[in-house]
This record gives structure tokens, sequence and C-alpha cells, in this order.
């Protein structure tokens, strides 16, 4: 029932200070304000590519509040959308998940999803704006053996096991699966990626600090990757190559969360994610 990535929440100090930085380094626009109740907070919205990215300052005491003074800036929600809101809120009810509903939004805590804190909204059509084309992943960190958490997605969302596709780095130390909505299609997925105790690397000690499973990153791609490597290189971003050569990558990278108030964006050039997501030949030359 989930089919679009649709916008990542961040907890943030000081929404005004981080929507320049996402319009300076991504080419966001910001669109409206809005407020919750939920969260004790505002937010700045901007568009960025086809999706939208939520920037919530603390009003008072709450789940924003509590996020900054915890852990500092970063990841609150990762955003998802469906055409079948109410089915999906019912669907949810029945499985026992606990959510909060909104403004027409849902809100699933962490303590519902494997430490994977969702919203879910219906979905929508925007235009692009800016070098991103859109969000394709959220990636799940885990602790917990991915496979029940893979069943447990396939039965809360109503998604299509069979359409899932494994995944595993050797260089990154995890293994998992990509919960594909709809592959004929599009990439949009849960990037589910369990580390193992005993690996040096960066996910597993993230894992490790938070103390078990949890919202780790998100993915977005572009339609020209150099043109928006040297954009960010021009602004004084910290990058990381998928090839370990920055100055010649033209397929992947990573932005460093410090230059996103805490959180770790990849960027991958269009399609190019069909490599490790079980369609390698639909993959264009660079």
């Amino acid at each position: 029932m989930l089919e679009r990535v649709d916008r990542m929440l961040l907890a943030v100090r000081d929404r005004a200070l981080a929507a320049a930085t996402f319009t300076r380094l991504l080419g966001a626009d910001p669109r409206r304000e809005i407020t919750s109740a939920f969260l004790a907070a505002r937010a700045t919205v901007l568009a960025l590519g086809e999706s939208e990215i939520e920037l919530w300052q603390a009003s008072g005491p709450g789940p924003v509040a509590e996020r900054v003074e915890s852990l500092g800036e970063g990841l609150l929600f990762a955003g998802y959308a469906t055409k079948r809101l109410d089915e999906l809120a019912e669907r949810l009810t029945a499985r026992g998940a606990a959510w909060q509903r909104e403004d027409g939004r849902l809100f699933l805590p962490a303590t519902s999803t494997f430490g994977f804190p969702m919203v879910i909204s219906t979905w929508l059509e925007r235009p692009r704006v800016g070098p991103l084309r859109f969000f394709y992943e959220a990636t799940n960190a885990l602790n917990t053996d991915w496979r029940v958490v893979a069943e447990r997605y396939a039965d809360l969302f109503g998604l299509d096991a069979a359409k899932f596709s494994p995944i595993e780095s050797e260089r990154w130390g995890y293994a998992g699966t990509l919960t594909l909505f709809d592959p004929a299609k599009r990439l949009d997925r849960i990037e589910l990626s369990q580390t193992f105790a005993g690996n040096s690397g960066a996910m597993r000690r993230f894992v490790e600090r938070r103390g078990g499973d949890a919202l780790y990153m998100c993915f977005a791609e572009t339609d020209d990757f150099v043109a928006l490597r040297e954009r960010l290189l021009a602004a004084g971003a910290t990058l990381t190559a998928r090839s370990g050569d920055i100055a010649n990558e033209r397929d992947t990278m990573h932005v460093h969360p410090k230059n996103l108030h805490g959180m770790l964006l990849g960027i991958s050039r269009q399609d190019f994610a069909w490599t490790w997501s079980g369609q390698p030949a639909r993959v264009p030359p660079a």
C-alpha cells in the first residue's frame, strides 16, 4: 500500500538557518510554514525535487525538542505516501501498530517500526524543483534480523515480498533487503540493513550508539550528477565517493551529515541505483 518515498522530516535548532542551507546546497525552494501540536514544533517546508523536506524547530517540550537535546539535529521521520491512507490506517490498527493522526497524516513512532519513525501522507503529484529528482529510499539500520523486519513490513504495509531485492555489502558491513514497492516502474522503498557485532563500519557504530534499530539515512537521485557534485564541492560540502575519488565520481556520493543539519544523504545519478536493486540492466551509460 505504500507507493512513494514522499519527504524527510528533520529536527533542527533553527529552521531559517537550515532552510538557507538546503537552498544553497541542493536548490530547495521554501514553500510554506506549518505547525504541529503533536510534535510541539513549527516547520519550514521546502520543495526538493518532486519531494519535500520539513525542517522542524521545537516551540516547546515534545518530540522535536527531545530529539535535539538528546541526539542533536537530524532525521526525525521518514516520509512515505499512499493513495489509500484510510485503508492503511485500518490495516495498521488491525495489526497492533500504534499511530497518531494529525492534519491528515499518520505518524508512526519508532516503537511501531523497528526504530524507523514514519509519517505517511496521501500521495500528491508535484512539479520538480532544483537539481534533485526525488527521494527514493530511507534506511532502517538494524540489529534485529532483517528477515523478521521484512516480514513485518510486508504485513503492515501490504507489500509484496516477492518484489523485494536482497542486498549485502562487505565494504559497509551489512545484509538485508530493499522493500521495493513497484520495481517495474520506480525505485521507491525502505532499505533494511542489518549490521553485525564485531564490524567496525559506520552503520554498525551508528546502531550501537543508538542502542539498536534506527532511522539512519536517505537517498535521492539527480539527472545531472556532475553539476550537482560541483555545486556541493563549491559550497564546501564534505563528500564521499562510491569510487573513492570524488573528483572523478559520476555515479554515487554521500553528503556528510555535518553539512545538512545531521542528515546523511546519498545521491546517485538517474537510475544508477538499479545497480544494487536487482535490475542492473536498467542502468543507463554514464
